[in-house]
């Protein structure tokens, strides 16, 4: 039976597999299981044990600390503490998200620093004509 515990590590894994834009079958030859034990782990259906947490998080780029971030001590997910962690869970699993980080690694560091100082510039933008 699935735990708090097993479904956050899950949406984890999902959200960095997208985020690399791997399919379930692309991680799944990466670590030497069938792409239906992907689904299962990333719907917590089946819990990873630590060697394969340990060749999920190589296969993904990642710390096995990655699969637990924001997890508070008693397994649910801790409350969130900053503006950046009350944006919706999921907001880096949509396919808009996705498309437009991939395309922002795309770039040479130059336009990358300047694509960004124009995002912060304009969220003050948005910020001040709402308070008016």
């Amino acid at each position: 039976m699935a735990t708090d515990v097993d479904i956050y590590v899950g949406k984890r894994l999902r959200r960095r597999r997208r985020l690399l834009g791997l399919t379930q079958q692309d991680l799944a030859s990466q670590v030497g299981v069938r792409f239906q034990q992907i689904q299962k782990y990333e719907c917590g259906a089946n819990r990873i044990t630590a060697s394969r947490l340990f060749s999920l998080g190589t296969a993904l780029n990642v710390n096995i600390n990655y699969f637990f971030d924001g997890l508070a001590p008693d397994g649910k997910q801790a409350p969130a503490n900053d503006q950046n962690d009350r944006l919706s869970g999921d907001i880096l699993s949509q396919k808009e998200t996705l498309e437009l980080v991939r395309a922002y690694y795309r770039l040479s560091e130059r336009p990358r620093r300047r694509l960004l100082d124009l995002a912060k510039a304009l969220e003050g933008d948005g910020t001040d004509s709402v308070a008016s």
